[in-house]
């Protein structure tokens, strides 16, 4: 439980480290992994002094055993090894350390540490860190590459050396980092995210020349996978030859076999550059020369036609032809008129004899009422009616009379 301490009542420092050796008391045993990073036996002493060492991490833990539990497997544990270590962690009061007491030391096999890589890697792919739609192309020409390799080794100058001869002005940004050993995970996350984040880096190469299972552990570690996953620049893995497959490779958006390989997939050779350009300007030329020569052919058989050779032949027999129509509607318009005139004459004759003038003219007369009605009825008069009585030639009054009966 929490202590209540303030500025008024604080409590000492050694109260403090028996408190926190208390806590660590109530932990009991407890099995641990990591790499051993040194380890001390000293002639007649009767305690063996190891560090044991995260290998994702940068922290460390004193362990200490006694020589009888560590003689059981001095002939297959030394620096370097990953160990499984059954152990109590003790504080030391006196200086403030945390220690581990080992009771029991295994050393962690490779088949178990392949058996292991197979789980990760299944873990990883159900994520879809190794899935092919999350591959980045790398660039046609990088301006500057990002190479994360050991120092002075083998890799870093094949990748170098492989990549100038390819193209001579290219451009790096090395970062030299441990590739094994319990060092080698956290430096080389820390060399890829340093050169991630340079927005200049157009493309990461990870770099390391071939090696053991055990040399090559650090490029299967989950944290260094992840670290890889989540870049925003695209990455090559150039790891060990080519049987070896760490989980890098399957992450990384490239693989190359060797560090040779790599070069050759990320730098474009100059020389075949210049033949492929000088391929694309003679098809080019050839491309041009033809298009020419179809076009020249072309206009030859254009030139060659009679339009062309007498171009008023085809105004001559349009006149002609334009003639012939213009004479003929004109006849046809003629046609046309007259036959129009004659209807014309025909149906105003039949209007004039039908007319009520032409009636009148024979010597009838119309008679009508003082209200202008025609008279249509002898029955419709009056006696003394006045009538008006239209002839052809005008127009007079007229007075009824009825006519005596008999």
């Amino acid at each position: 439980m929490a202590v209540n301490t303030s500025a008024e009542a604080a409590i000492p420092v050694g109260e403090v480290s028996r408190l926190i050796g208390g806590w660590i008391d109530r932990l009991g045993a407890v099995w641990v992994e990591g790499q051993i990073t040194q380890l001390s036996r000293r002639p007649g002493a009767g305690v063996v002094f190891l560090t044991l060492r995260d290998p994702s991490y940068d922290i460390s833990l004193t362990v200490t055993c006694f020589r009888s539990v560590f003689e059981q497997v001095a002939d297959s544990v030394s620096e370097g090894a990953r160990v499984v270590v059954h152990a109590k962690p003790e504080w030391y009061a006196p200086r403030g350390q945390l220690s581990l007491r080992a009771a029991e030391i295994r050393p962690v096999g490779v088949g178990e540490l392949l058996a292991r890589l197979e789980r990760l890697k299944k873990s990883l792919a159900a994520e879809g860190l190794f899935a092919a739609d999350r591959k980045r192309p790398v660039p046609f020409l990088p301006q500057l590459i990002g190479l994360v390799c050991g120092r002075a080794s083998a890799a870093e100058r094949d990748v170098l050396e492989n990549a100038r001869l390819r193209w001579p002005a290219v451009r790096f940004e090395v970062r030299n980092v441990p590739v094994q050993g319990v060092h080698a995970v956290p430096q080389v996350i820390e060399a890829v995210k340093e050169l991630d984040a340079l927005p200049a880096v157009d493309v990461i190469v990870v770099a390391r020349g071939g090696g053991s299972v055990e040399d090559l552990l650090p490029f299967s570690d989950e944290q260094l996978i992840r670290a890889v996953a989540a870049c925003r620049t695209p990455v090559v893995s150039a790891i060990g030859h080519e049987p070896d497959a760490p989980l890098l490779d399957l992450v990384a958006d490239v693989r190359a076999s060797t560090p040779t390989d790599a070069a050759k997939k990320v730098v474009p050779d100059v020389g075949e550059e210049l033949t492929r350009v000088q391929q694309l300007r003679e098809r080019a030329l050839r491309a041009v020369n033809g298009q020419l020569d179809r076009e020249e052919r072309g206009l030859a058989a254009a030139l060659a036609r009679p339009c062309i050779r007498q171009p008023r032949r085809m105004v001559d027999d349009r006149e002609e032809q334009l003639a012939a129509l213009l004479h003929r509607s004109r006849g046809t318009l003629r046609h046309l008129l007259d036959r129009a005139d004659s209807e014309l004459s025909h149906t105003r004759a039949r209007v004039l004899a039908l007319s009520p003038a032409a009636t009148l003219r024979r010597g009838y007369a119309v008679l009508q009422h003082a209200d202008g009605s025609v008279v249509r009825d002898a029955a419709e008069v009056t006696d003394e009616e006045r009538l008006r009585a239209r002839v052809a030639e005008g127009e007079f009054t007229v007075v009824a009379e009825r006519p005596a009966q008999a």
